[in-house]
């Protein structure tokens, strides 16, 4: 029987574990353990736009956020989002990430999510929320928060990103999601080998919190970057 890409993420996903050290006052979240319903429409997701054996090129953003894929399980889509755009409710939770609606927006720019799904496939070098306790609860925090924090993460990052790369990735580009994550995305590039080129786009939610009277520019932007592979694939 010849595996899908959607039956190589959901193995991967159902398999995911950290069981590594961190500094103190860092923790990892995960969805798939914290809440059932999450591996459900995970597995409906991907078997809607995945199910086949056809190449794509990575997109990679940081670290799951708690509001986004930290719920859902589908990186850069909140639960409104999962439903309005790609039509599978969330009974258990209800969230909204503002990284989504960028990414969104620019995925109907593309052509909708059928097309933009069939080229590319998204997640992160660290694809498990990451938490940081602050004196008023638990926040979002980036593997490259700290320099403890990124040597702890750095090993499973690197088998995470080859883990990827088997389903099905087309490693003569990838699209890196924030300056700041490019710079430690290209060191483990060069010690790993793992893609031929890096394209590095601004990421969402800075697009969003900052730049969102020239929105448009950027969503043309990643059309112009994404479309342009896929002569090669």
């Amino acid at each position: 029987m010849n595996t899908t890409f959607a039956d190589s993420v959901i193995e991967f996903n159902k398999n995911l574990q950290f069981s590594g050290d961190l500094p103190e006052g860092f923790d990892v979240m995960n969805p798939y353990l914290d809440n059932p319903e999450t591996m459900t429409v995970m597995q409906e997701f991907y078997h809607k736009y995945y199910h086949d054996r056809s190449q794509r090129k990575l997109m990679i953003g940081i670290n799951p956020s708690r509001h986004g894929a930290g719920v859902t399980g589908v990186p850069f889509t909140d639960t409104k989002r999962l439903e309005s755009v790609c039509g599978i409710k969330m009974d258990s939770a209800r969230t909204h990430e503002i990284s989504s609606v960028f990414m969104y927006d620019m995925i109907a720019g593309y052509g909708g999510p059928e097309e933009f799904y069939r080229d590319i496939y998204i997640n992160s070098p660290f694809p498990l929320a990451i938490v940081r306790k602050t004196k008023t609860g638990w926040l979002n925090a980036n593997y490259y928060d700290d320099k403890k924090l990124f040597e702890a993460v750095k090993e499973f990052m690197i088998d995470s990103l080859k883990k990827h790369i088997s389903m099905g990735v087309d490693t003569s580009e990838v699209f890196v999601l924030g300056k700041k994550n490019s710079e430690f995305i290209s060191k483990l590039n060069k010690e790993a080998n793992l893609f031929e080129k890096m394209t590095v786009l601004e990421h969402p939610r800075y697009i969003q919190q900052y730049k969102t009277k020239e929105k448009q520019l950027y969503i043309d932007k990643y059309i112009i970057a994404l479309k342009k592979q896929r002569c090669s694939l």
